[in-house]
């Protein structure tokens, strides 16, 4: 074979894939057709449960520039409607101001790191496959050549290439209803408000920040990125469609400001390059794959499910499509797989991507004009006022609502494990520095150590540690097993065999030697039976 794994598209979701497979010891080859990078910007940032991800794989602090932990974010917003998350408890809505043109850049320098051989102007035209591989058909810059590889991931967009030589159906609607309007521009200096970062517009009012702001005749969003010419955004829905094909003029867009506020908002060219104009027609294109793999051919991110892009859940899908994907096709590829795992991976991507379209859609009708609309607002705000129905919304925006079958009852399993902080003998260390190498991983919390005893088969695949819990804990736990995308396999809340009475489980023998320990998914017997379930059988003694 001429690669272990060939992954089409070298945007965010293949190249973080790539460096999962290179962590686990497999070598990923990335076709990108693009020659260079490209300057435009689809995202401005990273929402919700993915900035833990990357903080946990070290990369955090090469795109915040800073040393400290991420903290959740204070408020959001949900349909241009404002979700106030202070003092929410256990909040997992993080956020990550980061342009996606850096988050690709560092996520390709560290693929280079790990050695990763990423082929710039190289393109699939082909493919078919075999019951031990696919070969691919590659237009590259000296001319089209043939590969060879174990398995192909398809991350190349929601235009899909892959995803079509492949076969798999893409169903779903595409509307084209709404007319997006993009610029870097410059305002009037007296408009900004200094305490905030907002705008305040003569005769409109206050606007504030990074928020989408609703009228009844369309959407407004103004921001301000370090290093960059402010971004104007407007949304409407005109009966006559202006078409794409060509960018709209400065003048175009402060009279769709004037539109949508009702007031006249000033705009000036950027300094260096620019403006950096885009109109696009949207409304909503909703589409999830009919099947995320046929057999040696698999599909991340957009290549699998495309949805509005509003609230900035593409990332934090994307990127933990292929965090999961990532360790349990190198599983696969290295010979220690458990049957059924490479599937698991659709099983548990699938309900996520379904998720994340719900809520885009329903976020969609609440940004829509109307004064039906704006009733279904005044209501919709009457329920954020109910603490319960933020916490509900946060966790659905951040990607905490979804909970994995692990087959165990302690309720941090199937969860994304807890950011917490251990005390080792070396001294405290926050999970998340144990967790850079993408292995499984056992976190004994006992004062025995009694359950990394359980380890000794696995020890090839599954790094272990004993420590001591630093602070308090709203979840009682003793012991977790990590996969590599850091969900909580199985958790055990029981003490070690030091602080039972009787003999241990391990001196006893026979049938229902753990029979103690409860319904089997958090004792000693639960443990195996999760290492076996997600990391294969044993070594021989």
């Amino acid at each position: 074979m001429s690669a272990d794994v060939v992954i089409a598209g070298g945007g965010p979701n293949g190249l973080m894939l790539a460096c999962e497979l290179s962590l686990a010891g497999v070598r990923p080859v990335v076709l990108e057709r693009r020659t260079e990078r490209t300057r435009e910007n689809r995202a401005n940032g990273l929402v919700g449960q993915v900035v833990r991800v990357i903080e946990r794989r070290g990369l955090y602090e090469r795109l915040s520039g800073s040393k400290e932990p991420p903290q959740p974010a204070p408020g959001f917003v949900f349909g241009a409607l404002p979700l106030n998350l202070s003092g929410l408890e256990d909040n997992q809505l993080y956020q990550l101001h980061v342009p996606q043109l850096r988050i690709e850049e560092v996520l390709a320098e560290r693929a280079a790191e790990l050695g990763v051989e990423i082929r710039r102007g190289h393109e699939i035209t082909g493919l078919s496959q075999q019951d031990d591989g696919v070969t691919i058909e590659v237009a590259g810059p000296d001319g089209p050549y043939r590969l060879e590889t174990r398995y192909l991931v398809g991350a190349d967009g929601g235009s899909s290439l892959t995803r079509k030589l492949a076969g798999i159906g893409f169903p779903g609607v595409s509307r084209d209803t709404m007319v997006s309007r993009i610029v870097h521009a410059t305002v009037p200096d007296s408009m900004v408000d200094p305490v905030t970062g907002g705008l305040n517009v003569p005769g409109y009012g206050h606007i504030p920040p990074f928020m989408h702001h609703r009228t009844e005749r369309g959407v407004f969003v103004y921001a301000r990125f370090p290093g960059k010419p402010p971004m104007v955004t407007t949304m409407e829905w005109p009966e006559d469609q202006p078409g794409d094909e060509e960018p709209p003029t400065l003048e175009e867009m402060r009279a769709s400001v004037g539109r949508v506020l009702g007031a006249d908002l000033p705009l000036g060219e950027p300094d260096g390059e620019g403006p950096f104009l885009r109109r696009k027609l949207a409304g909503g294109n909703t589409r999830i794959a009919d099947r995320y793999r046929d057999r040696r051919i698999l599909l991340v991110g957009d290549a699998a499910h495309v949805h509005n892009a509003i609230g900035g859940p593409g990332l934090n899908l994307g990127l933990q499509d292929a965090v999961n994907l990532g360790w349990k096709l190198a599983a696969e590829i290295l010979g220690w797989a458990p049957p059924g795992l490479l599937d698991s991976y659709e099983i548990e991507r699938r309900p996520a991507s379904e998720r994340v379209v719900m809520h885009t859609e329903a976020q969609s009708a609440l940004i829509a004009p109307g004064s039906e609309v704006t009733a279904l607002r005044v209501l919709f705000t009457e329920l954020l006022g109910d603490r319960r129905n933020v916490r509900h919304i946060a966790d659905m925006m951040a990607g905490a609502d979804i909970r994995y079958d692990m087959g165990a009852t302690h309720p941090l399993a199937g969860r994304s494990a807890p950011d917490l902080v251990l005390d080792t003998e070396t001294g405290p260390v926050r999970l998340a520095a144990l967790t850079v190498n993408a292995r499984p991983l056992l976190v004994d919390l006992t004062e025995d150590g009694s359950f990394a005893g359980e380890l000794s088969g696995w020890r090839d695949r599954v790094d272990v540690v004993t420590a001591r819990l630093q602070g308090p804990v709203t979840t009682p736990v003793t012991a977790l097993l990590l996969r590599p995308d850091c969900y909580v396999a199985w958790a055990s809340a029981q003490p070690g065999a030091a602080d039972r009475k009787g003999p241990s489980a391990t001196d006893r023998e026979g049938p229902g030697a753990d029979d103690r320990e409860g319904p089997g998914a958090d004792g000693r017997k639960g443990l195996r039976a999760a290492l076996a379930r997600w990391f294969g059988a044993p070594l021989a003694a």
